[in-house]
């Protein structure tokens, strides 16, 4: 397509017609692949005849095509662009990025990243003498070069070791003319704007080359004190604020801000790669040494003089502020510049940092304006972009750095500053009160909190300063005194109070805050409940108020997304139990409420980095604590499942894989304890077994516990469906993972505890499956390395032989497979030297080998010869012995445990005695899944086996009789034993006088002890 003609289709893409805009867009898909159509859109781009918006619209569709298809996304799949054309794109893209203004530059500059990540320096070796060329050439060509040199610099940023050695090559070849357009530009008079961008360009370039470690090549200390000279130089330049906005928000935007921002990274990034100078090379000490003697205290000095302009109420960029601060704290951590700052820090404490933490007009005003923004701002970014751009956070920072490290000094100092700045606070007049300094004195008070309760005599006096200082700010005029007051008290609601009237009186203030007019200081007070909850060791004062408190709490969530809420929610239900189930459909209706709300936000906002927000990760986990807390209340779960359900149906999809976990956690939870599993909770069946199929493998050991839910609670829903296919879907998700051989082992092991579940609860319905799963398990049986993952391979042949011995075994003949499997089971089941069993550790494991086994027994003699019979029954006999040690030890264990209840007068979960022995043997391979429900629970491996031989005595007795003959006496005496640990068990079961046994085990006793 010729260029006039590719404009026309580009023109069309930005019609604000959806037919022309669709066939537009189909157009360019369909013409994308065609040669020199890269070549084409390049043209288009650097014509200045023509219309900038079709410029820019093929910029951008330049820059996607080659980042999906300069590299194909899989090996072996098909290249999409030409090596012509990738050859002629490189030799042009250059003189493009060039002649281009910057809106269009954004864009190129992205497809040289993609292609220097993929082609430099092999298919691109011309690339660093263009680079030097353009360096000594005109304004524009320099900047395209740095830009360039710029990305070529970042594909090295994080490189170690022989990965990073093509920087060497471009440090040594490139630097030394980029020093001379530094030196160059830096003396230029009266410098302009796009003067800036070259000198940031140049130092976002050398700070990328020596982020990991300095380069040998600056190693020199002629070349470092060169950049040093220029550095500092910068550093030290006033900017005039005549000429700029008056808006800060544009203010930091000017390119001279910039450049003096990243003028202190550097200098933070070398400090920093200085200050550990015992594994550093020669030449590396020797340019420390060289900073430290002739730059640390300029620096220094440039630092504390823009900290003065900030003192005196100057203007300076947050982030510069910020990382001025930074700056400081590494210096705090050396002690040669440390020495330098010592004499300061009484200013730096005290004038610069203390009055940033105070309550200051643009806080007041965005209070008053848009409190919603206020809390979003405080609370939403206060662990992640506060950090990078906030100077209250990083003044507190700093600030704990410097108490913590220089604690003698100005520790004991700090906090009697804090003290009178309380007193004055008290004795001043109503209306002379410094609200701001006590706002201040509070957040102090606030983040030394971890501090000040482990030290004395500060801890003595915690409870003091209380009831003193903080308490009384709770009915203050001043709301931001309140707010502050109230997170104040949930710092320190965990301290010992000599009374419990005065901790009952602080949180009475926190629950009063839920009711304060302003929204902020009730979130304060929603984050100081939570501590006082957890803190609380009476809930009946909560417990009288829980309706109106569960009330504030859902009010908020409608206005406000904050995760204290979300918490204190989890809190009250962990806490009060199933006394919440009168509150539990209001809880998941509003927590539902709140998901979703966060998700539009998330989703209105197009430059958030987690697609699903953490707040609304924190309302499906406090859905599972409420689910949990109720679910003793089966009929609950009917009346919640409509609210939970649009949740689960959208997020079982690739949009809720960040959520996945919890979302399947509820599915568990809703398909467990609901009284029955609704046609509605079966639609979710088809999104479970997409996902696993697709993306999802990773959470396989989640999905197994709904699955087996789904299948053992409703196995007749399960095996009669066909519209959809249940037990075909299922099949073709686990034999697609058991075959696949790109996963390893752990990926694996659900699948066979699947294939078991439908072999346990569908026994009889599923004969024509049997061969079709024991053919994948075998398969993978031979590719596996893992011994757990084999034992479970093993157990799906045991399980068949459970659910029909004859059909497994003719199947296994059928396959060719049957001598082989059998060799391989009972090199297994072998112990070694010590006794230990190295296989089939967990009781589970023995009770389905057992019953695998024992219904190969009842087979007819021409399917079972003797030597196999004897072999097996051999075997089952070491298993029920391994398996009756193991539970006796599990039994004392819980004796024992009963007993230090009693004597300890605490209460153990029954998480904590699910450990058992079997001797040296323990059940290292406990998992979850050792929990699901199974048929096979209710059955008795030592009555099946002795019921089994009693019909096998009585039904062909000279079989038996000659089989009697062939067993030593070591396997007889095993054999009485296991019948008479049976009768003991048919008799505490209630079984003894059943009339239905086929033989007494008394009476099978004496035949065997005759032998």
């Amino acid at each position: 397509m010729d260029p006039r003609s590719l404009a026309l289709v580009l023109r069309g893409a930005l019609s604000p017609v959806p037919e022309e805009r669709r066939a537009a867009e189909e157009a360019l898909t369909e013409f994308q692949c065609t040669p020199q159509h890269l070549v084409t859109l390049l043209q288009i781009i650097v014509d200045d005849t023509c219309d900038m918006a079709v410029r820019h619209v093929g910029s951008i569709h330049l820059k996607n095509f080659v980042a999906k298809n300069w590299l194909p996304f899989k090996p072996g799949e098909p290249q999409k662009i030409s090596e012509g054309d990738k050859s002629i794109v490189r030799t042009n893209i250059l003189r493009v990025v060039v002649e281009v203004p910057g809106l269009l530059r954004a864009q190129v500059i992205e497809c040289i990243r993609t292609i220097i990540n993929v082609d430099y320096p092999e298919q691109w070796p011309g690339l660093l003498h263009w680079i030097k060329c353009n360096l000594h050439s005109q304004d524009q060509h320099v900047l395209g070069a740095l830009y360039v040199l710029l990305v070529l610099i970042r594909k090295y940023h994080f490189k170690f070791n022989e990965e990073r050695l093509p920087l060497s090559v471009i440090v040594e070849d490139i630097f030394l003319h980029l020093l001379t357009v530094f030196n160059k530009t830096i003396r230029i008079a009266n410098p302009s704007t796009e003067v800036a961008d070259l000198i940031k360009n140049i130092c976002k370039i050398f700070w990328s080359s020596v982020y990991v470690e300095i380069p040998k090549q600056l190693c020199d200390p002629n070349i470092f004190n060169s950049w040093m000279v220029l550095f500092l130089t910068i550093l030290g330049r006033t900017i005039h604020m005549e000429g700029q906005p008056s808006d800060p928000d544009d203010k930091k935007l000017q390119g001279w801000w910039k450049v003096k921002k990243w003028t202190i990274i550097i200098f933070t990034t070398l400090l920093k790669r200085f200050d550990d100078l015992k594994p550093q090379t020669p030449d590396m000490r020797i340019i420390a040494q060289m900073f430290y003697k002739k730059y640390a205290a300029k620096i220094l000095e440039c630092h504390l003089k823009y900290l003065n302009v900030l003192r005196s109420g100057g203007y300076l960029p947050d982030r510069v502020i910020v990382l001025v601060f930074q700056y400081l704290q590494s210096c705090i951590l050396n002690n040669s510049i440390y020495r330098l700052l010592h004499p300061r820090l009484d200013i730096i404490i005290f004038e610069i940092i203390f009055p940033l933490m105070c309550f200051n007009d643009n806080d007041g005003k965005l209070w008053k304006e848009d409190p919603h923004e206020y809390v979003r701002k405080r609370y939403v970014f206060a662990d992640s972009l506060q950090d990078l751009y906030s100077p209250r956070s990083a003044a507190v920072d700093l600030l704990l750095v410097l108490l913590t490290k220089c604690e003698k000094c100005c520790f004991q100092k700090f906090i009697h500053f804090i003290g009178e700045t309380f007193r004055r606070y008290n004795e001043a007049p109503i209306d002379a009160k410094p609200y701001s300094l006590k706002c201040g004195a509070l957040h102090a008070i606030g983040v030394l909190s971890s501090i000040l309760k482990q030290m004395e005599p500060y801890k003595s006096q915690l409870e003091c300063m209380l009831l003193t200082h903080v308490i009384p700010d709770f009915m203050s005029s001043v709301a931001h005194l309140r707010a502050k007051a109230a997170w104040v008290a949930g710092l320190y609601a965990d301290i010992e109070f000599s009374e419990q009237n005065y901790f009952q009186m602080a949180m009475n203030c926190a629950i009063s805050g839920l009711c304060d007019p302003e929204l902020p200081v009730q979130v304060d007070s929603v984050f100081a409940l939570s501590c006082f909850m957890e803190a609380c060791k009476d809930l009946n004062e909560i417990r009288r108020i829980l309706p109106r408190l569960l009330n504030d709490m859902f009010k908020l969530m409608g206005e406000v997304d904050n995760d204290d809420v979300v918490c204190t929610l989890e809190i009250l239900v962990v806490k009060f139990g199933e006394e919440m189930a009168p509150y539990a459909i209001g809880l998941c209706e509003n927590l539902a409420a709140a998901f979703w709300k966060r998700m539009n936000i998330s989703e209105a906002n197009v430059e958030a980095e987690d697609s699903i927000p953490v707040a609304a990760v924190g309302c499906l986990h406090a859905i599972s604590i409420v689910l949990e807390s109720v679910n003793k209340l089966s009929h609950l779960y009917v009346q919640i499942e409509p609210i939970l359900l649009p949740i689960m149906q959208r997020m079982l999809t690739p949009e809720g894989e960040e959520v996945f976990e919890e979302v399947i956690e509820i599915v568990t939870y809703m398909t467990y304890f609901s009284p029955t599993i609704s046609m509605a909770m079966w639609s979710l069946w088809p999104l479970i077994m997409d996902a696993l199929q697709d993306w999802a493998v990773d959470f396989f050991e989640n999905i197994l516990v709904p699955l087996n839910n789904y299948i053992s609670r409703d196995t007749a829903h399960f095996l009669a469906c066909k519209e959809p296919d249940y037990q075909q879907s299922l099949w073709v998700t686990l034999s697609s993972i058991i075959t696949d051989k790109n996963l390893n082992d752990d990926n694996i092991e659900p699948a066979p505890k699947l294939i078991a579940a439908v072999l346990q609860n569908c026994k009889g319905h599923v004969d024509h499956w049997i061969q079709p799963y024991l053919i994948v398990t075998i398969d993978r049986l031979h590719r596996t390395e893992k011994p757990y993952l084999k034992c479970l391979l093993v157990q799906v042949i045991a399980n068949a032989l459970y659910y029909n011995a004859s059909l497994t075994l003719d199947t296994l003949h059928k396959l060719g497979v049957t001598t082989e499997i059998f060799n391989f089971w009972f090199e297994l089941l072998q112990v070694d030297k010590s006794g230990r069993r190295a296989n089939f550790r967990r009781a589970h494991d023995k009770k389905v080998c057992c019953l695998g086994l024992t219904s190969l027994l009842g087979l007819l003699a021409e399917k079972l010869p003797q030597d196999a019979f004897k072999s097996v029954f051999i075997a089952i006999l070491a298993l029920l012995v391994s398996y009756k040690n193991q539970a006796t030890a599990a039994d004392d264990e819980d004796d024992r445990v009963d007993e230090l209840d009693q004597e300890m007068r605490i209460d153990v979960e029954d998480g904590n005695r699910k450990e058992n022995g079997e001797n040296d043997e323990s059940d290292d391979d406990y998992c979850d899944d050792e929990d699901l429900q199974s048929p096979i629970d209710e059955v008795d491996p030592f009555i099946f086996f002795v019921e089994t031989v009693q019909v096998i005595q009585a039904s062909d007795p000279a079989r038996f009789h000659n089989f009697m003959g062939s067993l030593d006496l070591h396997n007889r005496t095993l054999a009485v034993c296991i019948d008479q640990h049976a009768e003991e068990r048919r008799n505490r079961d209630g079984k003894g006088d059943s009339q239905e046994q086929p033989q007494s085990g008394r009476g099978l006793i004496q035949l065997w002890r005759r032998w």
